[in-house]
């Protein structure tokens, strides 16, 4: 399924590189011309660099051009030219500290035709980013052909039970009747009002009230008519034919399926990453549940059932993905321990003595830092927590509004609010407001920083970064799409949009060069993005999660489909948490 074929064995050439390139046209490494056992500029290193014996001539490995040798090494897996060539001898462990080598095998891995890095080249991590990208290779690209396997078996199952229906259609005559029935249940959906029990903001209730006049039911009696006729032919559609159509457009959603559904839900209308989204969430008919099972690389596990509402948001914390967070719209935040049996095991309820829940509104965000865990919810507060201390209160912070997304620093912890605002708390301070920034005209929706910048997207369709030591806004931009999730890491940022799509901006001298922007396939509200230097991954409230190496433009490895829309996700060490609207929360993580 993915355009990336890689031999990680050692010592092996993919068939499609039999010819090697030119070696004299790749520059040499400063570190070998530098070598202070012998100069390595030759291609011929000393006999003491091979070995403590000394011998009249070098011969073997080392004695071909360095150039070559690099081109060698970069068909080994990275983690044995990290960790073992060092220790073989000195020369083969300076084809680590070559930046030349490593840039051969990125462009190995990725093609020749996309770019990589997308940001800048200036300290960018080489060896990090490869590890990191054959590990993703490794561990998804199995995934997702065994995700199109299964949809194969799914399909075949599925054309089975409809030659069934047909065939007991056309024997009873009472099965028209039964269908009717069947229609007037799926026109249902969509129409069935949510009580809120909690009192929402002013400012939020209207615009709320803004978007419920989109909300109308659209499936009637000839939608579903056409939408069974086409289901009936895709049934009966070669099962091998279908399995070569999804392997080509790599398990995006059926462009037929999506257009057809129900309409959303008057729920997610009042959610504030659906605000002035124009695309309509639709809902799969005829869809039965679909698990994937891992492929031997991945292990795939389900948290238990702790939450009673959608789970907003989750966050691994603790180092190594030890821990997991979950807020959820029935107001409480949960922590549990991944390492505890097969399927985790909860650990905490956060709250005070007496409290029977955690907010007094939806949970809608997590942030940490260290031992520092802070919540932010629709009940216009930011509460904090000590993980050292199994969840303890640390402290209550009123933000005046909704706080809507929040980003933990080492000295400073920010959220960005409904009412415009981008606050800056000093959590050990009585007093705990810093500052608090005008920077947008509407709701900030998401936003990330460092020790130098701030940078905030907006639903007024802007994006700013704010300079902090000199305290003061450096560049807006305005995009035709407001952006809802954000990832910044080293000198690359990228955010997903409203209309699904993703942006990927360079930071450079404070300035945001200008964006690009990429279409991987998802169709709604990417509510989830997590980047870093080899890795990729985007959530969307089109219920899939996609994986992709962070090249221009991605390279998507994999694509999850889920029941509900999945609305965040967090990455760590490798492992990758998701949460989904179904009530559920998914842990992948690498098979031990």
């Amino acid at each position: 399924m993915s355009e990336v074929r890689v031999n990680l064995e050692a010592g092996t050439h993919d068939g499609q590189e039999g010819k090697s390139p030119d070696p004299v046209q790749s520059p040499r490494s400063e570190a070998s011309s530098s070598d202070p056992q012998g100069p390595l500029g030759a291609g011929h290193p000393t006999s003491a660099d091979v070995s403590s014996s000394p011998s009249p001539e070098t011969s073997g490995l080392l004695s071909l051009p360095w150039e070559m040798v690099t081109h060698i090494a970069s068909h080994l897996p990275a983690q044995c030219v990290i960790t073992v060539l060092p220790k073989v001898c000195h020369a083969l462990g300076n084809v680590g500290k070559d930046s030349t080598a490593w840039q051969l095998r990125a462009r190995r891995l990725i093609g020749s035709q996309a770019g990589f890095p997308v940001g800048p080249r200036e300290d960018f991590d080489w060896p990090s980013a490869c590890l990191e990208m054959e590990q993703l290779i490794t561990c998804w690209t199995g995934q997702g052909h065994l995700v199109a396997r299964q949809t194969q078996e799914e399909e075949e199952e599925r054309g089975q039970v409809g030659q069934q229906l047909r065939a007991g259609q056309d024997g009873e005559p009472g099965a028209e009747g039964q269908e009717d029935g069947r229609e007037n249940e799926v026109e249902g959906v969509g129409v069935v009002a949510q009580e809120v029990a909690y009192d929402v903001d002013e400012g939020m209730e209207v615009a709320m009230e803004g978007e419920d006049g989109e909300i109308q039911p659209i499936v009637g009696a000839d939608q579903l008519a056409g939408l069974r006729e086409a289901l009936e032919e895709r049934l009966e559609d070669d099962a091998a034919a279908l399995m070569e159509d999804e392997r080509d457009h790599r398990m995006v959603h059926d462009a037929d399926e999506g257009q057809d559904g129900s309409p959303n839900l008057q729920e997610q209308a009042a959610d504030p990453r659906n605000l002035g989204n124009g695309r309509r969430a639709a809902v799969e008919q005829c869809q039965p549940p679909r698990s994937p099972s891992p492929p031997p690389a991945l292990e795939c596990m389900t948290l238990p059932s702790g939450h009673i509402a959608q789970v907003n948001s989750v966050l691994l914390v603790g180092g190594e993905g030890r821990v997991c967070a979950t807020g959820s719209r029935d107001w409480n935040v949960k922590l549990w321990d991944l390492q505890a049996g097969s399927g985790g095991t909860l650990l905490h309820t956060l709250g005070g003595q007496g409290d029977f829940s955690t907010h007094r509104g939806w949970v809608w965000c997590l942030a940490s830092q260290g031992s520092l865990l802070a919540s932010g919810g629709f009940d216009s507060t930011v509460r904090l927590w000590d993980l050292q201390a199994g969840g303890a209160e640390r402290g209550l912070i009123r933000a005046g509004a909704a706080v809507l997304c929040l980003s933990c620093q080492t000295d400073v912890l920010l959220s960005g609010t409904f009412d415009k605002r981008i606050n800056m708390y000093d959590t050990r301070a009585a007093e705990p407001l810093v500052k608090s920034l005008r920077l947008h005209g509407n709701a900030v929706m998401c936003l990330a920083a460092d020790d130098k910048y701030i940078i905030s997207g907006s639903k007024d369709c802007t994006v700013a970064v704010y300079d902090r030591r000199a305290g003061k806004g450096l560049k807006k931009l305005r995009l035709s799409s407001y952006l809802l999730s954000m990832s910044y890491s080293g000198s690359e940022v990228w955010a997903g949009d409203n209309s699904g799509m993703l942006h990927s901006f360079s930071m450079q001298a404070g300035t945001l060069k200008t964006p690009s922007q990429f279409d991987v396939g998802h169709t709604a509200l990417v509510t989830g993005i997590h980047r870093s230097p080899g890795s990729l991954y985007t959530c969307s409230s089109d219920r899939t999660v996609k994986v992709h190496i962070p090249c221009a433009p991605p390279r998507t490895l994999c694509t999850l489909h889920h029941q509900a829309a999945v609305n965040g996700l967090s990455v760590d060490a490798g492992i990758l948490a998701v949460a989904s609207g179904d009530v559920c929360v998914e842990i992948w993580r690498p098979r031990k």
